[in-house]
């Protein structure tokens, strides 16, 4: 067997696992209109923890539609504003008055972030303080991003389905803006990754050990985060959503899919801006190891690169293989590009959307060797040394 076709017949070999083995991640059938849940006889009483950071151009908008909630039993927002230099509560504060719901609204100011915390944790964590020293405690917290907008019936389908299950997290992946071109190409290809690392058939199995959430929008159990041992046990932590995560699934069962019923109002209308998003935690993924990195590059270039190379500059059998495996990448990556309404050519394209995506994480990396990692708003979160 010639060097080329042992590469070739890697590359195929590692889709075929992907496609018959891992989870059916592709798919993207895991979805949380796709089954209904019994609703319960009583509604938990939920209180919303928004944690925010100069959001004044999309806060009006993702308050309002949390605070109108369609949500049968008792329910208040506390928004924690988290040192913003513009007018994020101000405008907060309006947009439920003008929903006729100020009565929902609670706007914490922030304290200044100390040591060893990253900036989104440290406002949940005051938001979960206050929350539970209410004079009735919550149920359930749902810590929700202030750049998402809900559907009106959002909270009564998270909880109805949390209740019938008895799930101590129940997270929805929110369905991101894909409208710029930029949007278009890195965008779907951005949740079938993350669905490709964390299956969401495995992380719903409770004798599966992997596990994750999305942040944007997380239905939690309060007496299970205490369990886990609150938000301090992931004070330091980037990907905060899939460390929260793996901290409740070792108290019970978790639940993540993806949803119609919540929607992203953050705009990426560049590349750059996509760019930002992943620079600010990929290195975080990899525990800031050179090696893992190392191995990460070369995992990408067997998955993604040798298929396309193969097939355009292969010869024989090793053609034919490499053509055989872009071919499947280009068919499992067909169901995500349906549920964004994006051109199915974007399937034959997903190796150049890898390599950006490699880019972007080595970017990460070098960010973090500068004393730049995580930066956010005006934040730094990770420094090398």
């Amino acid at each position: 067997m010639t060097a080329s076709l042992a590469f070739a017949s890697a590359a195929l070999v590692v889709w075929l696992y992907l496609v018959i083995a891992r989870g059916g991640f592709w798919r993207a059938s895991i979805r949380d209109d796709r089954d209904s849940a019994a609703e319960p006889r009583s509604w938990p009483r939920v209180v919303a923890v928004v944690p925010a950071r100069n959001e004044a151009d999309v806060i009006a908008e993702s308050l309002g539609s949390l605070v109108t909630q369609h949500y049968p039993g008792s329910f208040a927002v506390i928004l924690v504003d988290d040192q913003s230099s513009d007018e994020t509560a101000t405008i907060a504060g309006a947009a439920a008055t003008r929903a006729r719901a100020p009565h929902r609204l609670e706007v914490l100011t922030g304290l200044p972030l100390p040591p060893g915390w990253a900036g989104k944790l440290w406002a949940m964590k005051q938001g979960v303080d206050h929350a539970a020293r209410l004079p009735e405690q919550p149920t359930y917290l749902l810590f929700a991003d202030a750049d998402i907008a809900f559907s009106t019936d959002a909270l009564r389908h998270l909880v109805a389905r949390a209740e019938a299950h008895q799930l101590v997290l129940t997270s929805l992946m929110v369905k991101l803006r894909c409208e710029s071109l930029a949007e278009r190409g890195l965008i779907p290809a951005f949740v079938f990754f993350f669905q490709m690392l964390y299956p969401f058939a495995w992380v719903n199995r409770p004798e599966n050990e992997t596990a994750a959430a999305a942040g944007g929008c997380m239905l939690v159990r309060l007496d299970a985060l205490k369990k886990a041992g609150g938000i301090e046990a992931i004070r330091s932590s980037l990907i905060d959503d899939c460390a929260l995560g793996r901290k409740l699934k070792s108290v019970g069962p978790i639940w993540l899919g993806l949803t119609e019923r919540a929607h992203s109002l953050r705009p990426y209308p560049q590349f750059s801006d996509v760019r930002h998003m992943v620079a600010r935690s990929a290195y975080d993924q990899l525990q800031y190891s050179p090696i893992l990195l190392t191995g990460v590059v070369a995992a990408m270039a067997l998955i993604f690169f040798a298929p396309p190379f193969f097939a355009v500059f292969g010869t024989g059998l090793a053609q034919l293989v490499g053509a055989f495996a872009w071919a499947l990448m280009a068919l499992a990556f067909q169901p995500m590009l349906q549920f964004y309404r994006v051109s199915p050519l974007w399937g034959v394209a997903l190796p150049a959307v890898a390599a950006l995506y490699m880019i972007f994480t080595l970017d990460s990396a070098y960010q973090y060797t500068r004393g730049r990692g995580g930066m956010w708003k005006g934040r730094v979160q990770a420094r090398g040394t």
